[in-house]
Order: structure tokens, then C-alpha cells, then sequence
């Protein structure tokens, strides 16, 4: 078979495949183009999820009418002033993505510079069938209609409207949050979705982009090493979701979907979430364009590091320190929850009785039933009767608490208050300065027994409670030499055991933190823990795995009384141990209602 060379036409139609595999990916190489036109303002309309029509205007310094015939030449662009195609710093190239949609679809591109005339080309199918003067204020409209009408080959594939719509808006919303300078409208049908004025700081554009709350639930991140620095916010632990949807990274202003940077995530959040559960990010990376690939992808999502081990160890450390400096903070949304479920509903006034508000309480002038001349004596026999029939004090339900005679110290130095009593032998209950906190003993005290094995592993030995009679726990012979293998680390953390046997273990000591406690099931859970994850993950990350199911072992339960002394010694080691605001499952720790949410549930406010 001879070879040939392809026509222009199917080469063209063969780049946008690699492009324009969907309107979500025409619309990311129209806005990125408006972007790095320098425009402060960028509208977009589609309609039908992008596939029967794209709209993308901006007020950027746009193109004269030799310029645009060039951009849709293929290999054509203003985007690379020299050779060094390596060093890369806008976002697009817009001689290349502009031919490769106009082969697969019809384009109107329209265009004028600042003090000249705009001018119109319209493009189907990759022949040019109109151009002309046009009517438009300084900047640039390109419109694409029916992509892939003439490739049914392609078209089959889309998914739906809805679908593509969803596609289209999170391009819009990342490429919104790489530039909060600039101001961003999304319309889907003619509905107005989007709406986000340029010149905003980046937690507000974040949070208008996300979910409004964010603000009040995350950290800041700002971290640099060298010519790299690391920027954005992160959420608290405890606010999470269920998929990894809220989690935006960038490159150099470029979002990107890259496996290092997503894994460099989940190793920061690694013991602060359950493994089904996810934060919501926006991190923002600068490094030099000699230090990254951006070309290593044909959408340029995805990048390449020179130093990659730089580049995770400063993610992990660097979320990492902003989680620790942040210690008991958690997400405090249950004001505004209660609030809502709180409903004054119309109630029929109650009949007159004697303890109503018709009738005074014992301690009312009678004078109030018949005015000020009334028969006394039959005011004076109805007072006693009402004394009568009034209830003994003693006989009224009261509540049974500790004595709350310590003062509620003050906020900035422990704002978890002082312990007023203990709910279901399950919540903890205290006075701030500044509202109501309850407490989740349980998961509070499983998190504070955490961090302090944790500080063994860093070095720290924790203190170990010898057994009286050695303890020896039969199990297969893997999860034994598993065991074997870790007993250094181990005893670490306080465990001291050694093999006794082909299929058993003897335990010497355990945790002294852990009180007493079941050594078959604990040495069980963690044999489990070492096996369950022995293939995915490094012996230091396993450990942290092992202690996490150690500190759930010896914690407080729920069920347990507390003193109001043992109360008040978890709230102050709760103010400063790392993280004590989640549990080890990302789960909030206490929550707090502040003053004027507790007046208001009460009708005083």
C-alpha cells in the first residue's frame, strides 16, 4: 500500500480529536483564548449543553482582520514569541485550537482592536463561506455552532445535554477561580447561572464558586521553598463530602487534573477523614517554567514535575502545618440547622383552669380576678383555694447537674468553656464566654489518645503498662509474621509483643493510655490493619492506620459518667492538641451555639 499525504481537511478533523473531544473542551479553548487576550470581563452562552451552540465574548485587545485569518490557520499563533516552546506562560495556543473546532463545526469568529473596525469570518466545516465588516465593541465573539453535525461518527457519543451542560459550567468555574481579577457570566439557555465580578480576593472567588460557607469553615494556605510557593484554601476537616468534586488545582493560573497533586492531597487529610470522604481545595501553584512540563497532554490538563518529591513533600507539609496551627477548630453549622428545624406553630388558646394565664399563680394579687373593689372575702377564699390546688414545689420535675460554681473563663484563652454537665452520659456540656458548646466525649478523647500516639511514632515513646501475666493471641500465621515484622514500630506506640509460635503472639504491654483493655481483639485489629492496606502503602503509613484503631480501643465510651474535673481536663487538652476539632473519621468533635442563636430559639431576639 502506498503512502499518502492526508488533505487539509482530515488532518485538521483528526488535531480537533485530540482537542475537541466534547463542548467542554471547545469552551475550555475559547475562554482560555479570552483570558490571555488580557479581557477583564468574559460572557458565556450555550444552549444544549454546549452542542447546538458555544457563545464566548470578551473585551480583550482582539484581533484585525490579518490577524484572524491567520488564527485560523493551523500551526498559526500570538502565543509564543520566540522558539522555546518550553517556556510556556498563557494558558492556550489560539492558532491551534481555532482551526481544529472550525473543521468539526460551523464558527462565527468576530473581532476589533482598540481604534480600528471589527471585522466577521465565518467558518463551516473548515471552509471559509463569510467574511465582513462587523458591528462590536473592542474585543472578540467567537460562536460555535452544531459541533460534530458532520462527524455522526463523534457526535454518538456526547452524552446529554444535561450532562454536557455540567461539563461546560466546571470548566467556566475553574478557569473563574484561576482569575478572580477578571469577571465571569455563564448562561444556559438563556438562564443566567454563573454571575462573578472581577478585582475579588481569592477565598471570596472560591467560596461564590463552591459553596458560600466555605469562608467560615476554611484555612488559609501560603507557603514558600525557593521559587515554588503554594497557595489557597483549604476546608476544616470536618467539612467534607462525599465525592472529590470540590477539589481544584492549579498550575502556574492552569487547572489541572494530576495524579501526583490529587495523591499529595489525600496524603495530607490521610488520618483527619474516613477514606470515603473528601475536602474541598483550591490550591494554587507557582514554579518555574524550567521546573514543569505543561505539554505532556494535548488539553494541557495534566503536567510534569522536574523535582516531583519536592513538589508533594511541600503539599503534605505545607496542608499539614496550616491543619496543625488551626488545632480544635471545627465546622459549627448547627446554629443555622436549628434555627431552621426550630417552627412557632399557631397553638388554640388553652381553656381558662386555675394555673392559666387567666387566673394569677399563688403568689398574684387576687384583686387582678375581681379589680380593686371586689368582694374580699370571696377574693381572700379563692386566693386559698388557688394556693390549694397550686403544685408543691418539691413535686415540680427538676433536672439533676453538678454545681456550676466556676466562672466561665475567658474566650481567647479557653474557648471550649467550663463544663456545666454531661447529656445521655454521652455529650458534654459547657458555658463559653461566648455561647453553649456540647462536646462528643467519645470521638473527642479518640482523636486527643490519637495525636498522642502519633507523637510516638515521631519519637516520643509512649509509655507502656506491663501485663501481669502475659497475654498469648492465636492467629494465622501471615497476620503473625506481619506482626513480627512491625513489633519495633509497635513498640513504639506502647505495644510490646514477640512471636510464641508458628500461629500466636505473646503480649508483654500495651498502651498505659489504654487502660485496660481486650489484647486478643485489639491485636486482631491491628494484625486486620497491617494486612488490609500492606500492598498500597508504606510501613509509616500503615502504622498511622494502626494507631488510629488503637486510640478508638481506648477511648472514653459513650455510656461512661464523667466527673465535672474528668469534664473540664478533656475540654483544656482539647484546646491544645492538634486536629481535637474532628474526630478520626472527620466527623466535628463539638459544636457551639452561640448566645444570640440560643435567644433566638427562644423568642427574646
Amino acid at each position: 500500500m502506498s503512502i499518502r499525504r492526508l488533505p487539509e481537511k482530515l488532518v485538521n478533523r483528526i488535531a480537533a480529536g485530540e482537542v475537541v473531544e466534547r463542548p467542554a473542551a471547545a469552551l475550555k479553548e475559547l475562554v482560555e483564548n479570552a483570558i490571555d487576550a488580557g479581557s477583564t470581563r468574559i460572557s458565556v452562552r450555550i444552549a444544549e449543553g454546549g452542542i447546538s451552540r458555544l457563545e464566548v465574548e470578551d473585551d480583550g485587545c482582539g484581533m484585525t482582520a490579518a490577524d484572524m485569518a491567520l488564527a485560523l490557520e493551523r500551526h498559526a499563533t500570538s502565543k509564543l514569541p520566540d522558539d522555546a516552546i518550553e517556556d510556556v506562560t498563557t494558558l492556550g495556543f489560539r492558532g491551534e485550537a481555532l482551526p481544529s473546532i472550525a473543521s468539526v463545526a460551523r464558527l462565527t469568529l468576530e473581532s476589533r482592536v482598540a481604534g480600528g473596525d471589527g471585522w466577521k469570518r465565518v467558518v463551516d466545516n473548515g471552509a471559509v463561506v463569510a467574511e465582513g465588516p462587523a458591528a462590536l465593541a473592542k474585543g472578540t465573539r467567537v460562536m460555535v455552532e452544531d459541533l460534530f453535525a458532520r462527524v455522526p461518527a463523534r457526535r454518538k457519543f456526547l452524552r446529554s445535554g444535561r450532562s454536557e451542560y455540567a461539563a461546560c459550567l466546571d470548566v467556566v468555574k475553574r478557569l473563574a477561580m484561576a482569575r478572580p481579577d477578571i469577571g465571569f457570566t455563564f448562561e444556559q439557555d438563556g438562564r443566567r447561572v454563573l454571575d462573578v465580578q472581577g478585582g475579588q480576593d481569592q477565598l471570596t472567588r472560591v467560596a461564590a464558586l463552591t459553596q458560600r460557607d466555605l469562608a467560615a469553615n476554611s484555612i488559609g494556605v501560603d507557603l514558600g521553598r525557593g521559587e515554588v510557593h503554594l497557595g489557597g484554601v483549604i476546608s476544616l476537616p470536618t467539612y467534607n463530602r462525599g465525592i472529590a468534586d470540590h477539589q481544584y488545582l492549579f498550575v502556574n493560573g492552569r487547572p489541572v487534573k494530576d495524579r501526583l497533586l490529587v495523591g499529595a492531597l489525600r496524603g495530607a487529610y490521610a488520618d483527619l477523614l474516613a477514606r470515603d470522604r473528601h475536602p474541598v481545595v483550591a490550591l494554587f501553584l507557582d514554579v518555574p517554567t524550567s521546573e514543569v512540563d505543561v505539554n505532556v497532554h494535548p488539553a494541557k490538563t495534566e503536567v510534569r514535575f522536574r523535582d516531583p518529591q519536592l513538589i508533594r513533600g511541600m503539599i503534605v507539609g505545607g496542608l499539614r502545618r496550616a491543619l496543625d496551627e488551626h488545632g480544635f477548630r471545627s465546622v459549627q453549622r448547627p446554629a443555622e440547622a436549628a434555627l431552621a428545624a426550630w417552627q412557632q406553630e399557631p397553638v388554640a388558646p388553652p381553656a381558662p383552669t386555675l394555673f392559666s394565664a387567666h387566673y394569677p399563680y399563688p403568689h398574684a394579687p387576687a384583686t387582678h380576678l375581681f379589680g380593686a373593689e371586689g368582694d374580699t372575702a370571696t377574693t381572700a377564699l379563692l386566693h386559698d383555694r388557688i394556693v390549694d390546688f397550686a403544685p408543691p414545689r418539691d413535686a415540680l420535675p427538676m433536672g439533676r447537674a453538678e454545681p456550676a460554681t466556676a466562672p466561665v473563663p475567658q474566650g481567647e484563652a479557653h474557648p471550649l468553656g467550663i463544663a456545666r454537665g454531661q447529656i445521655a452520659r454521652t455529650y458534654i456540656v459547657a458555658e463559653a464566654e461566648d455561647g453553649l458548646v456540647i462536646v462528643d466525649q467519645h470521638a473527642a478523647h479518640e482523636r486527643l489518645v490519637l495525636e498522642q500516639l502519633r507523637r510516638g511514632m515521631g519519637g516520643q515513646a509512649v509509655p507502656s503498662q506491663g501485663l501481669l501475666l502475659p497475654e498469648v493471641v492465636e492467629l494465622d500465621e501471615p497476620a503473625c509474621d506481619r506482626l513480627e515484622a512491625a513489633a519495633p514500630q509497635l513498640a513504639a506506640l506502647g505495644v510490646d509483643l514477640e512471636r510464641f509460635g508458628p500461629a500466636a503472639v505473646m503480649v508483654r504491654a500495651t498502651p498505659a493510655m489504654l487502660g485496660a483493655i481486650n489484647c486478643q481483639k485489639l491485636v486482631t485489629d491491628i494484625a486486620d490493619d497491617l494486612a488490609g492496606y500492606d500492598a498500597a502503602l508504606g510501613l509509616s503509613e500503615r502504622l498511622e492506620l494502626v494507631a488510629a484503631t488503637m486510640a478508638c480501643h481506648g477511648s472514653v465510651r459513650a455510656g461512661r459518667t464523667l466527673s465535672v474535673t474528668e469534664m473540664n481536663a478533656l475540654l483544656r487538652t482539647m484546646e491544645v492538641t492538634p486536629h481535637s476539632g474532628q474526630c478520626n473519621h472527620g466527623r466535628p468533635t463539638w459544636v457551639k451555639l452561640a448566645m444570640d442563636d440560643v435567644e433566638k430559639l427562644f423568642g427574646r431576639k
